[in-house]
């Protein structure tokens, strides 16, 4: 089986553990500064945030506004708007990167690679063909080709 191995991530995992500020995704939302949150879309019952760390240009989360780390617990409605949103996410890269594919999940749990899991969250990574090469291996070095202000600067615009 090959490894994927992605090293810069553990200093958000550590961030993540480490602070006992609150729950960023229940902080960020209510701060209302949506660009400097890197926040380029809000609906009723989630928002998009892009992720400070992303495996790739456009990673975003969708997050529900309620602080739920049980997916079960969430409502039809909650889920349904989610889902919305999901698509609208997915258009918007669509338009505005052009990936080949995408990665969509929900890491539930700790055990399975959650960062954050008191509070879940949709990822949403846009996928190139050859997006992966080996300076994360070699020198622990993620190669993002955009800024994030830039990407969220794009996805405000066309999620609007």
């Amino acid at each position: 089986m090959d490894q994927l191995w992605a090293p810069w991530r553990m200093e958000y995992i550590k961030s993540a553990i480490d602070k006992d500020e609150g729950c960023i995704f229940c902080l960020k939302p209510g701060e209302k500064d949506d660009r400097k949150n890197l926040i380029p879309f809000r609906s009723k019952h989630c928002y998009i945030i892009l992720n400070k760390y992303p495996y790739n240009n456009g990673h975003l989360l969708i997050v529900p506004y309620k602080h739920e780390s049980d997916f079960t617990a969430l409502s039809a409605e909650i889920l349904e708007d989610i889902n919305a949103t999901l698509k609208k996410a997915i258009d918007a890269i669509n338009k505005t990167m052009n990936p080949h594919g995408m990665n969509i999940g929900i890491n539930l749990g700790r055990t399975a690679g959650a960062g954050i899991d008191d509070h879940l969250h949709y990822h949403l990574v846009p996928r190139w063909d050859g997006d992966t090469n080996f300076m994360p291996v070699l020198t622990g070095t993620k190669v993002v080709s955009e800024a994030l202000e830039q990407t969220w600067e794009k996805l405000h615009r066309e999620l609007g």
